[in-house]
């Protein structure tokens, strides 16, 4: 929808010829150069689609030929020891978990929680996915709702940066069809959850994952020392 301003109804006399004169540059506020009042349609189209990698830029030289043939099959494999089941069980563990640490935080606090039609109100931690969680504590950290002080060292401009990190793991346990995930992968989800817990003081949620970390890296371990145990490649 165009902004429509309202035009003052200046006297006829020099001051009302400027403006109407599209020759005339109007000044800039806050910068000493002028801008000429209108611009050609071409010089715009042109402004929309130029960056700065229209401008003056580099290349650099390729790689060498040895390191040049690397490609993706030279990449370290990595190993996969757990089961297809046993990842949508932890999976689903640091889901839940996380979605009850959501729930703890805000009912602690008592942050705002805005109302939607087509949603019920929230009465225990699964009424929302844990992406729904990560919403709303967004929201409330970045319209200033949550006060540094509930954040673990004050940490809040970290808040927004967990709770990314830890959305990974609500689609890899809502996508039950997904691909293996290696064994460093999985452990790296535990991780994040344990810094959502973290950064939200909540010690229960941190003694959970925690523990759910030291369990799948030791059955991690002991498949892997077993021989008899086909691991697989990713």
């Amino acid at each position: 929808m165009p902004i429509l301003y309202h035009q003052p109804n200046w006297d006829r006399g020099p001051l009302a010829s400027a403006f109407e004169d599209p020759k005339v540059e109007q000044a800039v506020p806050g910068r000493s150069e002028t801008l000429p009042a209108s611009f050609p349609k071409e010089d715009q189209r042109r402004d929309a689609t130029y960056d700065e990698f229209d401008g003056p830029h580099q290349f650099l030289d390729r790689p060498s030929t040895q390191t040049g043939i690397l490609g993706e099959h030279d990449l370290p494999r990595a190993e996969t020891h757990l089961l297809a089941q046993e990842q949508d069980i932890v999976l689903g563990k640091i889901n839940d978990r996380l979605s009850q640490c959501a729930f703890d935080f805000v009912a602690k606090y008592q942050f705002p929680i805005p109302l939607e039609q087509d949603k019920r109100p929230i009465r225990i931690a699964s009424d929302r996915e844990w992406n729904e969680w990560v919403f709303l504590l967004k929201r409330l950290a970045t319209k200033r709702r949550i006060p540094a002080r509930v954040i673990y060292n004050g940490q809040i401009k970290q808040l927004v940066t967990i709770l990314e990190n830890s959305l990974e793991m609500r689609h890899a346990a809502k996508h039950q069809s997904r691909p293996l995930k290696d064994d460093r992968n999985v452990l790296q989800l535990i991780s994040a959850g344990l810094q959502v817990g973290k950064i939200l003081k909540d010690a229960s949620c941190v003694s959970s994952l925690d523990t759910l970390y030291l369990e799948t890296e030791r059955l991690i371990r002991h498949r892997k020392a077993d021989p008899g145990f086909p691991s697989e490649q990713g």
